[in-house]
């Protein structure tokens, strides 16, 4: 909420005065480095891609803060997000060009190319949305190796059983239904301030990895999340958050059930769906406002299991989502080892 804030501030030093700005899109948002003690932090922000188009890219970064006149170090990144923001006409409410990104260092080119691979694996990513293809041969045939494993643990028949932490999906919805008043409006509209709308996923979402676990969640990272239409303020704002994937997960591609990393001290990883729409008071029309993501890990040994095949459909989008952070979170070590080695060499190199 706080660094959707600051975007806002950051993007209008960009495009000046005499447009509208809202919050368009939330890129995915790691720990890196967990906080474990109470100390100040220390916000910062700036636009990293802009076309000259009406959306616009801010990065923005929250780090423990050094004594006044100390910069930041590298393990003091707490995390780093990604906002994507639209300008729009304030009479016309319809997306106006704003000033394109001048790169004038090469750091500042290699920033501009990071977001325009961005932009194009975004457009990739909803090629590979299950509203656009269907389940592949492995997604398929694992989801009828768990359907034969629900028909198993209900045969009269067979010894096999629902263990006790096997959860259905459907019983672990969670939902709220809030009116949004205008304290939570944005600075220009009478429209609900989109991180007041991510702070209250968040804690739905947390909330349900709670219940669902019965034990306190740990935050892992969000996924990247639209915001598909806007939340006046006097509607009804409901949202509904669902356990739609676990890790380990009920079983492997190969049918065969996961072991636990370390059975000592079992660690589960939660990943929790949250849909939200919003009515009129009236609850005349209603209209989706976005899908949110969010992982969190507990201390326990649970799994969830779909029944029905919109359930299904939750959790292969579920597992597509967690390996593409995985094979994303790799993918930074990899670029942060490879600056460290870097670094390295170039103090060898300074010191001879």
């Amino acid at each position: 909420m706080d660094l959707d804030a600051l975007s806002g501030v950051v993007v209008y030093k960009h495009t000046g005065p005499g447009v509208t700005t809202v919050t368009a899109a939330l890129d995915r948002i790691t720990i890196a480095h967990p906080l474990t003690e109470i100390c100040d932090l220390e916000y910062s922000g700036q636009v990293t891609y802009a076309t000259g188009r009406s959306s616009v890219e801010v990065t923005c970064k929250v780090a423990r803060a050094r004594e006044e006149g100390e910069p930041s170090k590298p393990e003091d990144v707490l995390l780093t997000c990604t906002f994507t923001m639209v300008a729009l006409d304030p009479e016309t409410k319809r997306p106006t060009n704003i000033p394109k990104l001048v790169c004038e260092t090469e750091e500042e080119k290699k920033i501009y190319q990071t977001g325009e691979a961005k932009a194009l694996a975004k457009k990739e990513m909803l090629k590979q949305s299950l509203l656009e293809t269907e389940p592949n041969d492995p997604e398929s045939a694992l989801i009828h190796k768990i359907w034969l494993r629900e028909v198993a643990y209900h045969d009269p028949t067979n010894s096999l059983r629902q263990p006790k932490n096997v959860i259905a999906m459907s019983k672990t919805v969670l939902s709220t239904a809030n009116i949004m008043q205008p304290q939570y409006r944005n600075r220009h509209q009478t429209m609900i301030f989109g991180g007041f709308h991510l702070k209250q996923t968040f804690e739905l979402a947390f909330c349900c990895a709670a219940s669902f676990a019965h034990a306190r969640p740990t935050f892992i990272s969000a996924d990247p999340c639209t915001f598909r239409n806007p939340v006046p303020v006097g509607s009804v704002l409901y949202l509904t958050a669902t356990i739609v994937y676990t890790d380990p997960p009920l079983l492997e591609e190969n049918g065969e059930e996961p072991l636990q990393r370390d059975p000592s001290s079992p660690l589960t990883r939660i990943h929790v769906r949250v849909d939200s729409k919003v009515r009129d008071v009236e609850h005349g029309f209603a209209r989706p406002t976005g899908q949110f993501n969010y992982t969190f890990a507990v201390p326990k040994d649970v799994r969830v299991l779909p029944h029905t095949y919109q359930e299904f459909m939750m959790y292969v989008d579920a597992r597509r989502r967690v390996q593409a952070g995985d094979a994303q979170d790799r993918q930074d070590h990899l670029d942060v080892d490879s600056q460290r080695r870097f670094r390295h060499v170039e103090d060898i190199n300074v010191t001879e």
